[in-house]
């Protein structure tokens, strides 16, 4: 099965959060599996010089306000995964953040950007490589949310059945809204603006696109498909995933365990396994050194690997660290994103330079030195789709403090006594986005450390957890045959 991803981020050329990690394992193991796979992505700077054996594929007239569109396809030297990208440079061809200007706002144009995208893919599926036409479309996140609408268009305007379509939410709050009047410029009917298409209170809808015309909706986690379903979580679009709420499945992200493996780690300090677990120590002197904390093993260290943002719910740890340095904890962040949030770690980490670091930005192999070295990696978010530091913090034997939400609720196992006693427990758990059940969650962890025994046989049963790409793989292929069978064209 040809299966083409469309997306605007893929480890290790464009990283700005977890859609990158998702990107890159996924398709890989999916390769695993027999399947013949391709991306395609924007031609931001980064893919043109990274990507090699390049070679043009297809040129088009100037369409979305660029005046030159070239499709160019060339390989992933780390890991041979074929890319296609869409060399556009008035569109495309700018520093930085792939999606902000030097202000860090979103440049006025993105609708423009995007939707090109996701007409590239349809091209694609027309047949405009004739050596390689895609059965199936999988389109990631509201970027490429375009992609199954403009199938359904061609499909609509061709008479012919093209390729089926999955889309991916990857965080339904990022939703890629528009003025109206964008949607004149981005070539689709014009019936396809309305209730039962693009529009979304006005505007033109990147992320309602993908849901109405895909056609499998998942999610990057069991639970998350659930919470999305009530109107408290659905930022407004309940009524589209009650009528596409049997076409909505969660598949759970995995780990690359090539990039993520403590005992061949070659950014961390000293590399451990779960039979030299005790050089964990090691790295955490060593990270303590790195970020000028005070050198001590009696209380936890915890870590913050994030985007910066209320979403992650680190208001609630900004409120709790009096209690936590009170007894004697230190902190690490690492991330960027709300200026606020930055100026308040900042703040304490300025007041307490032994017990707090924050180094902002992202450094993917400092995140790697900061997850190998902390005790506990906090992810207090108030909704998280899936999360992926945890499952990172579960390979490290550095375990997660979550809210139980989402992805979270669906990999961390709470440390109760019962679950001790069971050998189930990974880590802590709290329920309800309240101060009082964090810090519960936080002084139960502090009395766990204590208790060295007990919490080195809860990082063993951390550290033995299978979330692998292999098994997301294997039920991403099962949707795929799926929507090949029972894709019917447009009449």
């Amino acid at each position: 099965m040809r299966v083409l991803h469309v997306c605007t981020e893929v480890y290790p050329v464009v990283k700005t959060g977890g859609l990158a990690d998702v990107t890159s394992a996924l398709p890989l193991a999916l390769t695993k599996l027999g399947c013949d796979v391709r991306i395609l992505v924007p031609g931001f700077p980064s893919f043109q010089e990274y990507l090699i054996d390049k070679k043009l594929v297809f040129e088009l007239p100037p369409r979305f306000n660029a005046f030159s569109i070239r499709v160019f396809v060339g390989t992933l030297p780390t890991n041979g995964l074929t890319v296609y990208f869409i060399d556009a440079p008035g569109l495309f061809d700018r520093p930085g953040n792939p999606y902000t200007n030097a202000s860090n706002q979103d440049y006025l144009d993105n609708y423009r950007r995007f939707a090109l995208l996701g007409w590239i893919a349809a091209r694609l599926a027309e047949g405009m490589d004739t050596s390689w036409v895609p059965d199936v479309v999988h389109a990631h996140d509201w970027h490429a949310g375009l992609a199954p609408a403009y199938l359904r268009a061609s499909e609509f305007w061709l008479k012919r059945k093209l390729a089926g379509s999955v889309f991916t939410v990857h965080n339904l709050a990022y939703q890629g809204n528009f003025p109206g009047h964008a949607f004149s410029e981005i070539d689709l009917p014009p019936h396809f603006f309305g209730v039962d298409g693009v529009e979304f209170h006005g505007q033109l809808s990147f992320i309602k696109a993908g849901l109405m015309y895909a056609d499998k909706i998942t999610t990057v986690s069991p639970t998350y498909a659930k919470e999305i379903l009530r109107p408290e979580n659905s930022f407004g679009l309940n009524g589209v995933l009650q009528k596409r709420i049997d076409d909505i499945s969660g598949i759970l992200n995995g780990v690359d365990t090539d990039v993520w493996n403590p005992a061949a780690d070659e950014a961390i300090a000293i590399q451990y396994g779960l039979n030299s677990l005790a050089s964990k120590a090691q790295c955490k002197t060593a990270l303590q050194k790195e970020t000028g904390l005070k050198v001590q093993n009696d209380a936890p260290l915890f870590c913050i690997v994030s985007r910066l943002a209320v979403q992650k719910g680190l208001d609630i740890v900004l409120d709790g660290l009096p209690e936590i340095l009170g007894m004697g904890g230190q902190l690490i962040v690492l991330g960027t994103g709300d200026t606020s949030l930055e100026s308040a770690f900042r703040n304490i980490a300025y007041a307490y330079p032994q017990s707090v670091s924050i180094h902002t930005g992202y450094d993917e192999l400092k995140s790697h030195r900061v997850i190998a070295g902390s005790d506990i990696i906090l992810l207090p978010s108030r909704y998280e789709p899936c999360g992926l530091t945890q499952l990172y913090g579960l390979r490290y034997g550095t375990l997660p403090l979550v809210h139980r939400v989402g992805g979270l609720a669906d990999t961390v196992v709470n440390s109760s006594d019962e679950n001790i006693k069971a050998r189930t427990a990974t880590g802590f758990t709290f329920d309800g986005f309240y101060y009082d059940a964090f810090m519960g969650s936080v002084r139960h962890a502090f009395a766990l450390f204590k208790r060295k025994k007990e919490w080195q046989q809860i990082q063993h049963n951390a550290m033995r957890q299978q979330f692998t790409w292999e098994a997301a793989a294997k039920r991403y292929l099962a949707l795929y045959e799926q929507v090949y069978r029972s894709h019917k064209p447009v009449s």
